[in-house]
């Protein structure tokens, strides 16, 4: 996998085998990062089913304050701070061992924005992290929730006050930019 913008353009980073990890293909990591523009700079990253973690270290390296990799596998894990370790990313990214379900269990720390790419198999983990998203206080005000599933599969069920800012379908994936504060979105 190779970053495409930012500080770490061009590096490439190795990422395990490991089944049911795929990473966000090129071509759509940059319409998502176009769509984001210079909200990420300064801004508070969460990446759940991290995966690759292709989300996290292109955030990271356009910017982002902090960016917070979630994944349950230990061989992702171990791959995705042994990437970060060797772009020398220090506070900038954060590797988190546990499920997406039991994390967002936690004491929130709120996000400006979140990516929601679960395994195109269980759409439904995808649902349970939105629905624990929009209730229990983990996105900053005027937040985006970037959310990837499958172009093939239904969509994700997205909490009713959200609203769609930008989608697309690229081969095998269907890509959703949302903005969680859409009841007064006029002023994000």
């Amino acid at each position: 996998m190779r970053v495409i913008g930012g500080r770490w353009r061009g590096r490439r980073l190795r990422f395990p085998a490991v089944e049911g990890v795929r990473p966000t293909p090129e071509r759509l990591r940059e319409t998502l990062f176009n769509w984001l523009g210079r909200e990420v700079e300064g801004g508070r990253c969460l990446d759940l089913f991290a995966g690759s973690g292709a989300l996290t270290f292109e955030a990271a390296s356009r910017g982002a304050a902090r960016a917070t990799a979630i994944d349950a596998s230990r061989a992702v894990t171990r791959a995705l701070a042994r990437n970060a370790q060797t772009l020398e990313a220090g506070d900038a990214i954060e590797v988190v061992q546990a499920r997406v379900a039991r994390y967002l269990q936690r004491s929130p720390a709120p996000a400006d924005i979140v990516f929601v790419d679960a395994p195109f198999a269980h759409p439904e983990w995808a649902d349970a992290a939105l629905a624990r998203l929009a209730e229990a206080g983990w996105l900053a005000p005027c937040a985006l929730v970037y959310v990837e599933a499958s172009a093939h599969g239904r969509a994700p069920i997205i909490p009713a006050a959200w609203q769609r800012v930008r989608s697309q379908r690229a081969g095998d994936a269907q890509a959703l930019l949302l903005r969680a504060d859409a009841i007064d979105a006029r002023r994000c």
